[in-house]
């Protein structure tokens, strides 16, 4: 198996502190928003070998086993991360994977530039994802019931949020969506700004189930995605508890550490909380107008101690490993590509000794045995 040598991106939105304390490091004062474990050419870890992607496509079956380039082809399929929210992200959905394959194409024969800002569909894929909290870990998944979200809007008492009250009241339940986030990223750029002003500033009085949405607006004055963002499910997990996103939904993240997987694609259209391009006619074809819970997951128990994320995907499958002093060591492996994070503790995986932050990746068929007293995240694909 091979170390890692990982690269953080220093987003804007990134914490300053949540990876180096995960780490053991000093804060350098620059955001630190995510760590990537994977093969993505645009970040690849690094090993002995060369770069993970460099391994992987000098060899793809001795990498990835047989059975998974049959399955998904010559390529890791998933992408994991470390999440560092310091601030909101973009509010966001992905498409499903016959959308990716159509919006690609037809950009293509447009001559979109794939490095455009307006670009929407980097590939073909799709980007369904899980985020399992390390930490406490605030989020908006999926849309709220109309009423439950006319009720919040009304709450404010902001007239021209009335409108959009009016709405969510009077429609079948897809259509008020629709209709209302349609408003909401149509509406004249001066008139939204000044009614997000007044939102914010009600939020921030009356607090409570409000409160959420008055620091989403310190982070993006005036930007219409505040009001976007009341239509959806606030979420607060605790550590070990999940998210599922699949195609369609819109979500964001706000604050905390997660452990994030996702299949191995670029493709998001943003929905606001942004100052990156927002593709209103393309986003209302993608989003998944349906209320929703958003679902919480929690590990379920599979054999030898691990605990399982289970989800509809199969480009990627997240569980964990929580390994108590003097544990037997667990054999891990399988005719499918991992990689072992360890969270918490010092373990040891194969002749590896790792500690909270560090990675290994583990070819298909290649012995993996754990040992030591920590938590390791093992991320693989479902085959």
């Amino acid at each position: 198996m091979d170390r890692l040598d990982n690269t953080v991106r220093p987003y804007a939105w990134g914490s300053t502190i949540a990876i180096p304390r995960l780490l053991g490091t000093e804060p350098t004062g620059e955001p630190q928003a995510e760590m990537w474990m994977g093969a993505h050419p645009g970040a690849p870890s690094r090993t002995g070998r060369g770069t993970l992607a460099e391994v992987v496509d000098a060899d793809p079956e001795r990498e990835l086993g047989a059975a998974t380039v049959a399955k998904f082809g010559p390529r890791l399929p998933f992408l994991l991360k470390l999440l560092a929210a310091g601030s909101p992200l973009s509010l966001q959905v992905h498409p499903d994977r016959t959308q990716a394959q159509a919006g690609y194409e037809d950009e293509e024969r447009r001559g979109v530039p794939v490095t455009a800002p307006h670009r929407n569909y980097k590939d073909t894929n799709h980007k369904p994802e899980l985020i399992c909290a390390l930490t406490e870990f605030e989020g908006l998944c999926g849309f709220r019931d109309p009423l439950r979200a006319a009720e919040l809007l009304d709450g404010l008492g902001v007239d021209s949020l009335k409108p959009y009250v009016d709405l969510l009241h009077a429609r079948p339940e897809e259509a008020a969506l629709r209709e209302v986030l349609t408003a909401v990223l149509t509406a004249d750029p001066d008139e939204m700004a000044h009614t997000v002003t007044e939102t914010a500033a009600a939020c921030d009085r009356l607090g409570g189930d409000h409160a959420p949405y008055a620091g989403i607006a310190h982070h993006y004055p005036g930007d219409p995605g505040v009001i976007a963002a009341m239509l959806l499910n606030h979420v607060r997990l605790q550590p070990g508890e999940a998210l599922y996103l699949g195609a369609g939904v819109p979500h964001a993240y706000l604050d905390g550490l997660g452990v994030e997987i996702m299949a191995n694609s670029d493709n998001v259209l943003r929905c606001g909380l942004t100052p990156k391009h927002v593709d209103v006619p393309e986003l209302l074809r993608i989003v998944r107008f349906e209320a929703a819970d958003p679902g919480v997951l929690r590990p379920e128990a599979g054999p030898d101690d691990e605990e399982v994320y289970e989800t509809p995907t199969d480009e990627f499958r997240l569980s964990r490993y929580v390994l108590p002093e003097g544990a037997p060591a667990h054999d891990l492996t399988l005719d499918a590509p991992q990689i072992l994070l360890c969270t918490a503790g010092a373990v040891r995986a194969g002749e590896h000794d790792l500690t909270a932050g560090h990675s290994v990746f583990v070819p298909a068929g290649e012995k993996a045995e754990v040992s030591g007293t920590g938590t390791v995240f093992r991320a693989t694909v479902v085959l």
